[in-house]
């Protein structure tokens, strides 16, 4: 049986993922009131890429090793929890 090649390619986007860490998810896990929310796995690769030092001691997350492999799926993680989010992050700044 012949597997299409999107099939053989999923053993290792899933090692990559292992292996490198999901910021969104880092960020999200030690979020705290008045912490980043929106998009905040897609800024910590995005700062992390840049090498800016000021904007990543915000996140309080260690960036993932590889954050340009991790900037994609981020990015994705990112759009799938947004409904999630932005509520929260509103709430946070109506009720402070």
């Amino acid at each position: 049986m012949k597997f299409p090649r999107s099939v053989s390619i999923v053993p290792v986007v899933v090692l990559l993922l292992s292996s490198t860490g999901c910021a969104t998810y880092r960020t999200i896990s030690k979020a705290e009131q008045g912490s980043a929310k929106v998009f905040s796995g897609t800024r910590l690769d995005v700062s992390a890429i840049r090498g800016d030092e000021v904007a990543l001691r915000k996140f309080k997350a260690d960036p993932p090793s590889y954050p340009l492999v991790d900037l994609p799926l981020s990015i994705g993680f990112d759009i799938a929890i947004l409904p999630l989010t932005v509520p929260i992050a509103t709430g946070e700044l109506l009720f402070k």
